[in-house]
């Protein structure tokens, strides 16, 4: 049992399990043991160690990612193998991200969740808050592609743009590998201590973790409760259900190019796919995945410091089956027929908004009103799925993280 205690799936297990038990004990629409007032006064001082978590890894990720990258470039030693991985990597990223996105057009036909919505609930629909349009005016897919160079470093930082620094990493790298060893040196051992320096940060961090669980859980259940929950139960059950299906489209692939069985699989990334749960943030959970990679899936180093940093940026799979769904649901409950050619700019938009997409909590709902926007769905209807985006957030961000791992496999039987 002492061993149990001591393991951190374990650990974090707890933290959420105790993190909905004490948020629906101070929740208004649960059992209301204090009033509302009182109980959305508590719940920022009960989240502020998960927001210490969060800031720490935020504070640390953009070096980790730079030397991370740079060093899985380096190592390759020749710019063939490279060549090849890029070559792998990137329709694997874009065919598995147009399979999330067209399966959440389909599934969300077929259920029809918009159907399931009262008109009463629709008429309740306010106007999205001031700082997501404002958001919203700012983003556009020719402005996203041109953002992938990193201009501007410090406008990146400022933006969550974490896919710039990664473009920039991977220039570095291929610039090192082509590079004399005596000129390249220098600039490999710094990316080593940076590396180092990133991770103890990051062993700091991970001591918080079960606390910072038991913070974020509990804050979210204060804020939700059950209203907004069993208001969308149907939109609720599609997403999910279209991630479950992602999820095992993962655990074939897994199967297919390792011969390791899904239960297997699962057993070893689960302190992984709790910590995305529980935090909503690729980029929190991204060095627990390069070691699970590592350490569990026995992923050379010079794949995983490589794959797991990029998929952490582009393959959201998860978030853009969410975006379809959310997207298609929001036609349906505003009765909008969106025809084939709409269906067509809806998926590829999509793929192109998700790709990029900063790994943090609830940026996806931004994202959402830029694709809403494409195909003429008023972005009002946000309003609607904001009560619920969190606990979907969280399990989105669960599928992404798996499917990190999963293209570090991938990547591992096709180069080595």
């Amino acid at each position: 049992m002492k061993k149990l205690i001591k393991r951190l799936w374990f650990q974090v297990i707890l933290g959420m399990i105790l993190g909905v038990c004490f948020g629906l004990l101070l929740s208004p629409s649960a059992f209301a043991l204090v009033s509302s007032e009182t109980a959305f006064k508590i719940a920022p001082w009960i989240a502020l160690i998960g927001n210490i978590f969060l800031a720490l890894i935020k504070m640390i990720v953009i070096p980790l990612v730079l030397s991370s990258i740079i060093l899985g470039i380096t190592s390759a030693k020749s710019v063939e193998i490279l060549r090849k991985m890029g070559l792998i990597i990137a329709p694997y990223f874009i065919f598995s991200t147009l399979f999330a996105v067209t399966l959440g057009i389909i599934i969300t036909n077929l259920i029809n969740p918009g159907s399931y919505i009262s008109s009463n609930l629709i008429n309740q629909i306010s106007v999205v808050n001031v700082e997501v349009e404002k958001e919203v005016q700012n983003i556009s897919i020719p402005d996203l592609i041109v953002d992938l160079i990193p201009v501007s470093l410090a406008k990146a930082e400022l933006s969550g743009n974490i896919l710039a620094f990664v473009i920039l990493a991977i220039f570095a790298g291929v610039a090192l590998i082509n590079l004399k060893e005596e000129q390249s040196k220098p600039l490999i051992d710094l990316a080593k201590s940076l590396q180092a320096f990133s991770m103890k940060i990051v062993e700091w961090a991970m001591k918080l973790a079960p606390y910072a669980v038991f913070g974020l859980i509990c804050s979210i259940t204060i804020k939700i409760g059950f209203d907004a929950i069993s208001s969308m139960l149907m939109y609720v059950f599609t997403v999910l259900f279209g991630l479950f299906l992602v999820l095992c489209y993962y655990l074939s692939i897994v199967y297919l190019v390792s011969k390791m069985k899904p239960m297997e699989f699962l057993e070893k990334i689960k302190e992984v796919q709790l910590m995305a749960f529980s935090t909503s943030s690729s980029a929190a959970v991204m060095p627990l995945s390069m070691k699970t990679a590592e350490e569990k899936l026995q992923v050379p180093s010079s794949i995983s410091k490589f794959v797991i940093p990029l998929a952490s940026t582009v393959n959201m799979d998860g978030t853009a089956l969410y975006q379809a769904c959310a997207a298609i649901f929001l036609a349906q409950v505003f009765a909008i027929e969106l025809s084939f050619f709409e269906l067509f700019i809806l998926a590829i938009t999509t793929v192109g908004a998700s790709i990029g997409t900063p790994s943090i909590p609830g940026v996806g709902i931004v994202i959402l009103a830029t694709i809403l926007q494409s195909i003429g769905i008023p972005i009002e209807g946000i309003a609607l799925i904001l009560g619920v985006d969190r606990i979907l957030d969280m399990c989105r961000t669960t599928v992404n993280v798996t499917g990190d791992l999963t293209a570090s496999l991938v990547m591992k039987r096709l180069v080595a």
